[in-house]
């Protein structure tokens, strides 16, 4: 499980992948994963020796159950804080109203639920845009909307990191957007996709995405961007 910036760790799964965060407070969990998560999770912390660290806080990107299958799970076992986009609320509670294309996810998220064990929870901390995490030096919750209602971006000023959940997928050196079944409104995510870089990143850090540094998912997402404006 690879170290991608200093302080950063990337927890990689099948198709997937979410980040620990490491402060001189403890730990933090952008996203808890999907199937085989927590496994992931425990033995990414003992290969960096981060073990024993205290996890204080479980953030989220959104509310697809890929991303919170195993938030409930992780903030009771470490007693940690949960904070959320408060417009995804419906899918922490497992009622989520997907319309249009989105409904097939809606379809496999309500066999996922009851197959996965999916376990309901209320955030600590009702995220809206703008709203400042004291971690870190400090990261802004920026909405980031299209895949999901309240879809969120996390921007670490100081390092000029941007986490982008599912804003776009990276992989084999190209972007792309998600799949529209999975996004509840595909042209809001491209005007998503800039107001990302209007925040000017020196680098991104997508969940969906290949082995890379944060400065060529940026690339890519660059790329993809100016496909997108000549269409």
């Amino acid at each position: 499980m690879p170290i991608v910036h200093p302080g950063i760790l990337e927890v990689r799964a099948l198709g997937l992948n979410f980040f620990v965060l490491r402060d001189d407070k403890g730990l933090y969990v952008i996203d808890g994963g999907f199937i085989g998560g927590w496994r992931l999770f425990q033995h990414a912390l003992r290969q960096e020796g981060w073990q024993d660290e205290p996890v204080r806080g479980v953030i989220v990107t959104h509310g697809h159950l890929d991303h919170i299958l195993n938030v409930s799970h992780l903030a009771k076992a470490y007693g940690a804080w949960i904070a959320a986009p408060r417009l995804d609320a419906d899918h922490y509670a497992g009622r989520p109203k997907y319309s249009g294309h989105s409904r097939v996810t809606g379809w496999l998220e309500a066999v996922g639920r009851v197959t996965l064990a999916y376990h309901k929870f209320k955030p600590d901390h009702w995220l809206d845009d703008g709203d400042r995490l004291e971690i870190f030096s400090g990261v802004q919750a920026v909405h980031l909307p299209g895949h999901t209602r309240g879809h969120m971006g996390f921007w670490w000023e100081e390092q000029g990191i941007l986490f982008t959940g599912d804003l776009f997928v990276s992989y084999r050196d190209q972007a792309r957007l998600p799949l529209n079944i999975f996004n509840i409104d595909s042209e809001q995510n491209v005007r998503s996709i800039q107001t990302a870089l209007a925040i000017n990143p020196r680098g991104v850090l997508p969940n969906h995405g290949n082995l890379a540094s944060p400065e060529e998912h940026l690339c890519r997402l660059k790329k993809l961007f100016e496909r997108l404006s000549d269409h």
